[in-house]
């Protein structure tokens, strides 16, 4: 947990320090303590990086808290908001409510990141057969994976009707802190806490819920509620990091593994390990692509998935194989 915590502290250094205007500790410390308004690099500071830093610390503890719960609830090593769909979900109601309102990018418009979180979680868990009791972990990520497949065919065939629309879908698509300022951080991260509070609150129930419903019940849990309750949290957690950052894949799918090494198996140590892992290695992320190729910004969603990808294909075999992730 320390070595996470140093990691987060030197990911928010390199976030305000690294970029093209090259500035050290001094000069963001002046610039946060004695800003000045007609020096360009005290601008830049306060007004691109800093919220760059805010967005990459709200979406990356989100994202990393909502896939811990999701595996945790459907003992899926492979449950992540982006493999199962909720990140797809979330960006197409964004991009269907910015299209018809002809605005991309107000509070409103990643308010509706919520509903379409939500509406994808359903969706998938009954596609799935969570609703017969038969959700087991190939099935729901087939079903995770169909569904991100068709919401990106519908929002593809949007683009190509409407090509005032392709700004919007590059974002709601591929997913990017750089206009973080234009993102309503203060709500987000009301809503982040929101979901943070209720996961951890929920915990120890997710964890007796694990052992199998009967023992849960004999336990005193209601499974019902306690699904509900943990479908509201990811809810809340997907759609903060989806309004402030698009969707950002395979975060989810991460964090949890390493966020299992730092909390001890015990699920409310897990969740804060992983909101502190998650945060860090997409502030890492979004740094590394902005330095690789420079001038020109590799975006932190492409960023993640080209380290999540193999991953996913490797704890997928392991799981084939019938090993334990």
């Amino acid at each position: 947990m320390a070595v996470a915590v140093l990691a987060l502290v030197l990911a928010a250094v390199l976030t305000l320090t690294v970029g093209v205007r090259e500035g050290g500790f001094s000069l963001v410390w002046q610039a946060l303590s004695a800003f000045d308004p007609n020096d360009p690099a005290h601008i830049a500071i306060q007004s691109v990086r800093m919220p760059r830093l805010i967005a990459g610390l709200i979406a990356g503890a989100a994202l990393g808290m909502a896939g811990t719960i999701m595996q945790a609830i459907t003992r899926n090593p492979l449950a992540d908001p982006g493999i199962l769909g909720i990140n797809a979900g979330a960006a197409f109601a964004v991009v269907i409510g910015s299209l018809i309102a002809g605005r991309a990018d107000n509070g409103l418009m990643a308010a509706l990141a919520f509903p379409g979180a939500a509406a994808a979680a359903v969706a998938v868990f009954a596609l799935g057969g969570g609703l017969k009791g038969d959700a087991g972990p190939v099935r729901l990520t087939l079903a995770g994976v169909a569904l991100s497949a068709m919401l990106l065919s519908f929002v593809s065939a949007i683009i190509l009707a409407r090509n005032e629309a392709l700004e919007v879908f590059r974002f709601w698509v591929t997913g990017s802190l750089a206009q973080a300022g234009m993102r309503p951080l203060g709500y987000m991260a009301i809503a982040a806490v929101f979901g943070a509070c209720l996961a951890i609150a929920i915990a120890p129930r997710i964890e007796a819920l694990s052992l199998g419903s009967a023992l849960a019940r004999g336990l005193g849990t209601k499974p019902g509620r306690i699904q509900l309750g943990a479908l509201v949290a990811v809810t809340a957690l997907t759609g903060a990091a989806v309004g402030v950052a698009g969707p950002v894949a395979f975060l989810g799918l991460l964090v949890p593994r390493l966020a299992r090494r730092a909390g001890g198996h015990v699920l409310r140590r897990e969740l804060i390990a992983s909101a502190i892992l998650g945060a860090a290695i997409l502030l890492f992320a979004d740094t590394i692509g902005r330095i690789v190729i420079p001038p020109t910004e590799i975006r932190v969603g492409t960023m993640t998935a080209l380290i999540g990808a193999p991953m996913f294909i490797w704890m997928a075999r392991r799981l084939r194989a019938g090993a334990s992730a």
